[in-house]
């Protein structure tokens, strides 16, 4: 080999050990690029943007067109440096091209390009998508041919890759995301909290907020209108739902401002007043109406008010426009609402909760994890944990947490002191599944 093939082999060793940075480099930016950002950018009409959302649409064929391009100057740079070697210092010239190239592509072809496309991957994916582009179309029949040995070779393992094959859904890369910004730092638990509400609207439904009927302040129909607006007065609630025969025969709502309004209207005097002209028609909605399906129909009726009835037809609760935003932004309260004391930490650590607190809003408030598949309320919870009614002073032990039954009135659990094993002394953790006992001084 003459001196002038050697200086033309090093030249190309070089110049294959650039194309392997920059396949190396690009598949790092273009797997790390942030698809939102992306878009943002491809709609102030960047064509590169552009390109690079479809490069990322079809990711299986860009990552083996990138590998493709990348095995193939590697392996060509080393097959030209060994020959190099070989020439320069004989049978030595294989360890030492072996040595040399291993360091070359290393630090060159590998480290270097990925540290620099990671440290801004968006900028540098739009940088070298109009190449990456002319790559991807040159290999790209290649690659359709190694993608179909690939998935063979799959099936034949038992693993089905589908073309269309998705792992996370959107909501759940979203939801992933927002608790991984808040585990490094990005996200305060209450952006977090606003954030992870949002996203479980398409998931809840409006049963697992809903005010139960046990609880909700309805009006007779039939009463004196002057009992019927000291008690509308006296209410913090704006729309009250009327009731005539039957407590569970709804004929209407009431709004304090329409009752006002006919109060102006006729001077103060009750006996010109039809309750029911004022009120407006209930609307009923079934209990397994998702929220986000709830929140539209609220915005594009201009109604805050829905009556929630089972399978059945009977009225379980009712749920309001105020109920669905405080599953996004938190507990909302103005200066006629009435502070429910239902959850009161204790000085060791525990919580005292009452029976009807939703275990969503337990939760978010002491940044708990406690599931809420199977039970809205937390009483809901130990009862289907237990698969029994509990009586007073039983204790049971799950999901990490220690529940004391308080107070039992009839079937109904309204009192539990809560407390996380981890700040328990002396507490067996490891009692499976929920198992009840009884100590001498459980009650508190």
């Amino acid at each position: 080999m003459t001196e002038t093939t050697l200086w033309l082999a090093g030249s190309a060793v070089i110049f294959l050990l650039f194309l392997s940075g920059f396949f190396s480099g690009s598949e790092t930016a273009l797997t790390a690029a942030s698809k939102a950002r992306i878009h943002q950018v491809e709609k102030t009409g960047d064509r590169r943007a552009a390109i690079v959302s479809r490069l990322i649409a079809s990711r299986e064929r860009l990552i083996g067109a990138l590998l493709l391009g990348n095995n193939l100057v590697n392996i060509l740079a080393s097959a030209l440096a060994t020959t190099v070697f070989l020439t320069l210092f004989g049978e030595a010239g294989v360890a030492l091209a072996t040595l040399v190239m291993t360091a070359l592509v290393l630090v060159f072809a590998e480290v270097l390009p990925k540290t620099w496309a990671i440290s801004n991957p968006e900028r540098f994916a739009l940088a070298v998508s109009p190449l990456v582009r002319i790559v991807v179309g040159v290999f790209g029949p290649v690659v359709v041919g190694v993608e179909a040995i690939v998935r063979v070779l799959l099936r034949l393992v038992g693993v089905n890759v589908g073309a269309d094959t998705s792992i996370l859904s959107a909501y759940d890369e979203l939801r992933g995301a927002v608790d991984l910004q808040h585990i490094e730092g990005g996200l305060e638990k209450g952006e977090r909290d606003r954030l992870g509400g949002l996203l479980d609207l398409a998931e809840l439904e409006v049963s697992d907020v809903m005010v139960h009927r046990t609880n909700m302040v309805a009006l007779n129909a039939d009463e004196d209108l002057h009992k019927l607006v000291e008690q509308a007065l006296s209410s913090p609630h704006t729309r009250l739902p009327l009731w005539r025969g039957e407590t569970d025969n709804f004929v209407g709502v009431l709004h304090a401002k329409d009752l006002l309004r006919a109060l102006h209207a006729a001077g103060g005097d009750t006996d010109k007043i039809d309750i029911l002209n004022i009120a407006t028609p209930p609307w009923f909605v079934p209990d397994t109406t998702s929220l986000q399906d709830q929140l539209n129909a609220f915005l594009k009726h201009k109604v805050h008010f829905a009556l929630v009835v089972d399978e059945y037809g009977e009225v379980m609760g009712l749920v309001t426009l105020e109920d669905i935003l405080e599953e996004i932004v938190g507990e909302i309260a103005d200066e006629h609402d009435v502070e429910l004391e239902g959850v009161r930490p204790q000085a060791d650590g525990s919580v005292i909760v009452d029976g009807s607190v939703p275990i969503r809003d337990l939760n978010r408030a002491s940044d708990w994890h406690l599931p809420d598949d199977e039970a809205t309320t937390i009483a809901g919870l130990v009862i289907h944990e237990a698969r029994m009614i509990p009586e007073e002073r039983q204790i049971f032990t799950f999901h990490g947490f220690r529940f004391t039954v308080l107070r039992r009135e009839k079937n109904r659990i309204t009192r539990l002191r809560i407390m996380p094993l981890t700040q328990t002394a002396g507490l067996k953790t490891n009692i499976p599944g929920a198992t009840p006992t009884v100590p001498k001084n459980a009650a508190g």
